[in-house]
This record gives C-alpha cells, structure tokens and sequence, in this order.
C-alpha cells in the first residue's frame, strides 16, 4: 500500500513538474501574442496587465499591407513546398535501395553518406558560396531547394524503417511478378505513412526556420525567405516591437498549422523508426 501511494505521489510530481516546464515554454508566445493587440507605448507599460484592454487590429493590418511582408511570405511557402516534394521523393527511393536492394558497395555507399553528417554546413559557407556562383544558382529559390533535397538523416531514419519491415513482404510481391519499383509503390509507401509524416513535420519547420541559406545566397530583398525577411523589417520599422511581434506571429501560423496536421503520426513516426539492423 505505502509503495502505491509513493507511487502516485511520484506521478503526481512529475506531472506538475511537467505542468511548469509547458507554461515556461509557451508563456514567451503567449507574451507575443498579447503585445502583437497592443500600441507601442502599452507593451512596456507597467500598469498595462497581461491581457490588451481590447484587441486592436491596427499592427496586424500594417504588416499585412506591407508587399515585402507577403512576397517573404509567398516565397517561404513556395520553396518550403517544393523542398519536402522532392525530398519526400528522393530521401524515399533512397531509403528504400540502401534497405532492400542488393549492389556492390551499399554499406561502404552509406557509411560515408553517413559520415558527412559530422561535417557542420557552417564550415562549408564558403566552398558552397563559390560552387553555387560557378552553377549559376545564386540569388535564386534553387540555391535553397537543391543543395536540401538529400538528407542523410531522413534516408537513415527511412532505410531504418523498411529494414524493419518484414522481408516477407517484398518475397512475397517478387514472387508475384511485382518489380521493386511496384514494391516500393504500393506495399513500402503505404506502410511508411508515419515516418513520413515525421519528415514532413521536422523538413517544414527546418526549412521554415532557415536563416543561413537565404542570407548568404540570396541578395535579392525580394526574393528572400520570411526567417531573413524579418531582420529587414526589424530595420524598417526600428524599435516598433508592436509591429516586430505581430509579424512573429504571422510568422509562425503555418509552423502551428502543420503540426497540429501530423502531431499524431509524430511520436508514432519516431517509434517506428527504431535502430535495427
């Protein structure tokens, strides 16, 4: 009986702790978006409560009628897209040939693809700087795509999940005259809903949050991604906080909205994934 009651208490604890540590982590944004309703002069006003007296619009439609604002907008939903659409391809059919197909050198194929995880893109800025010029790939939504679509951690973490899956599966459709391309179309994919998912989710809110890429390879103000975009409009608008924290939280609407698409598939995404082999 003590041991039980231990038991709940320890339960008990660990779900406040919980508690606490979810209300430090979302207060920042809550903060946010109450001062994105506020004027200028209440944000920082002592006597101002948590909570606006009421909820003006004006920030939200300043922001929005700023054309710089929706082109940065446009342009990170754009290329967010077309990244995960051919990385979903790419990472997908790679995955699948590193777990299922038999060639020569497949291990040693992967273990350096493998290895260049350990190399930081920071130590690369410059070589990829002149590669890209000498490509002709500056200064467009290509610099960002292309050099994006093969991930090696996605390809393990997918290549995990078919070597998971009975190999049964694959016999069984050879057998029945099916080629791998078959297999992987319509027995490998279906299964693998989860994982992708997970690598929707992870691509989006990494392409979504990307800074580096765009301010080093993309000069052109109008053709930037909304992460670059609003350090710009932190220089337009100067200490305007009101403006800056509507705009953060424009910025983060489509993060929301994904994950509260494929929150479900994320845990079970992750669990499926489990090193085997």
């Amino acid at each position: 009986m003590g041991t039980l009651l231990r038991g709940k208490k320890n339960s008990w604890a660990v779900t406040i702790l919980m508690l606490i540590i979810g209300l430090m982590m979302v207060f920042p944004f809550l903060w946010m978006l109450s001062a994105s309703f506020k004027l200028q002069s209440e944000i920082f006003d002592p006597t101002m409560g948590f909570f606006p007296k009421s909820l003006n619009w004006t920030n939200y439609k300043t922001v929005l009628d700023n054309p710089l604002f929706l082109q940065w907008y446009q342009n990170s939903i754009v290329i967010v897209l077309i990244t995960i659409l051919i990385k979903m391809v790419v990472v997908t059919t790679s995955a699948y040939s590193f777990a299922r197909l038999s060639f020569k050198g497949r291990e040693i194929i992967f273990l350096v693809l493998l290895s260049s995880v350990m190399i930081t893109p920071d130590t690369t800025i410059v070589a990829r700087f002149l590669q890209y010029k000498y490509m002709g790939l500056l200064d467009t939504i290509w610099v960002i795509i292309l050099p994006t679509v093969f991930d090696v951690y996605f390809v393990f973490l997918m290549r995990q999940f078919f070597k998971s899956l009975p190999a049964e599966l694959t016999e069984a459709g050879l057998i029945d005259g099916a080629s791998h391309i078959g297999i992987f179309a319509r027995i490998m994919l279906p299964l693998a809903k989860s994982p992708l998912m997970t690598m929707i989710l992870i691509s989006f809110i990494w392409g979504w949050n990307d800074f580096m890429g765009p301010f080093f390879f993309i000069s052109s103000i109008d053709k930037q991604m909304l992460s670059v975009g609003l350090q710009f409009f932190q220089t337009q608008y100067g200490s305007n906080y009101a403006l800056l924290l509507t705009a953060a939280c424009l910025a983060i609407i489509p993060v929301i909205f994904v994950f509260s698409f494929v929150q479900r598939y994320f845990i079970e995404g992750i669990a499926s994934t489990g090193i085997k082999g």
